[in-house]
């Protein structure tokens, strides 16, 4: 099995997989159930999704266990069930993998997903680096045995979490990537910039870096923007179907199948190796990025055509300081509260 570097070397680039959360819900998952407990209660469930996934043509998938650690499961009394449902879900998600690549012909890499703890660190909460590290070496530990090919750390805000996080995850052996969201003017909700959290993330030890959740495609491609020239490590961009809203009683993204492939494309015209969806990407959506990247030539990024597409990122935002690389509102303007996807 090649290593996602060296998939990168051959290839320049690669589609990963889109949401996990918002396709279970669509499959029967209750508002408030941990999705991690559907590993040993509705595995065939899970393991359709991956590989509705696959055959769309994302050649990552990621594990069902974003809310793997003891901290989150214990939220539902499953503290103690750490090593069993992040195994399950990286055996499940290998299975469809290895099913994947005897039907298609071609790698797929299994990412073990590793969130947030949920926690604050120290002062402004009780967590501190021993007790985070703790926690993730418990769930990189058994995502590594369960057969992931590399860890993959997700929807982070602070710097002290994603060093806990990499720390743990580069224990494995095995490659880490490791993904911010940046949702308050292309800051994390603990103020972190694109770029400085890719420098750290890559000092930490990471071997990819980028961002994923967020508000929507337009605002995602403007944080991996930022990171591009901070950095000599392959980028990241997992970007939410659109943007969500409430209606008639359940949470939609406007993002069609034609928005997420334009930003599918524009991510790869600006330098980024690794593709994806995350809230509200459906298989539907991944088989149309998957169609538009290879149908549509290398390009050199024209922001322009970019804003047309995709709207302007930040545009909620007041003015403040110099606009950002497509043409948003400055960094500086941080008046949003962080979503809730």
């Amino acid at each position: 099995m090649k290593t996602l570097s060296a998939l990168l070397a051959e290839t320049g680039w690669i589609l990963a997989d889109g949401a996990t959360g918002t396709n279970l819900f669509n499959r029967g998952l209750e508002t408030g159930y941990p999705p991690e407990l559907w590993n040993v209660e509705r595995p065939d469930d899970v393991t359709a999704l991956h590989t509705a996934f696959i055959d769309a043509g994302s050649q990552i998938v990621l594990t069902n266990s974003f809310g793997g650690t003891h901290h989150r499961l214990r939220l539902h009394g499953a503290q103690d069930r750490v090593g069993e449902l992040n195994f399950a879900a990286a055996q499940l998600a290998r299975q469809a993998a290895d099913q994947g690549q005897d039907r298609l012909g071609h790698d797929v890499l299994v990412a073990g997903s590793m969130g947030p703890t949920g926690e604050l660190f120290a002062p402004m909460g009780a967590l501190d680096y021993d007790d985070a590290r703790a926690a993730f070496t418990a769930q990189a530990e058994a995502l590594a045995e369960g057969g992931a090919n590399l860890l993959w750390i997700e929807t982070m805000s602070s710097q002290e979490e994603v060093r806990a996080a990499i720390d743990a995850a580069a224990a494995t052996g095995l490659e880490v990537a490791a993904c911010m969201t940046f949702d308050t003017a292309a800051r994390s909700m603990m103020g972190v910039s694109p770029a400085d959290f890719a420098r750290q993330a890559v000092e930490f030890g990471a071997s990819f870096v980028g961002a994923n959740c967020g508000i929507g495609p337009a605002e995602l491609l403007h944080s991996v923007r930022e990171m591009l020239p901070a950095i000599e490590a392959p980028v990241i961009a997992k970007g939410n179907c659109g943007i969500p809203a409430y209606v008639d009683g359940s949470i939609h993204y406007h993002g069609t199948p034609e928005l997420m492939a334009d930003y599918a494309c524009f991510a790869r015209d600006a330098g980024i190796g690794i593709i994806g969806g995350c809230c509200g990407t459906t298989p539907d959506h991944v088989a149309a990025m998957a169609a538009a990247l290879r149908a549509t030539p290398s390009r050199e990024f024209d922001s322009d055509a970019a804003l047309a597409a995709l709207g302007k990122p930040w545009k909620d935002m007041p003015a403040a300081g110099d606009a950002g690389p497509d043409g948003g509102a400055g960094r500086r303007g941080r008046g949003r509260r962080r979503s809730r996807d």
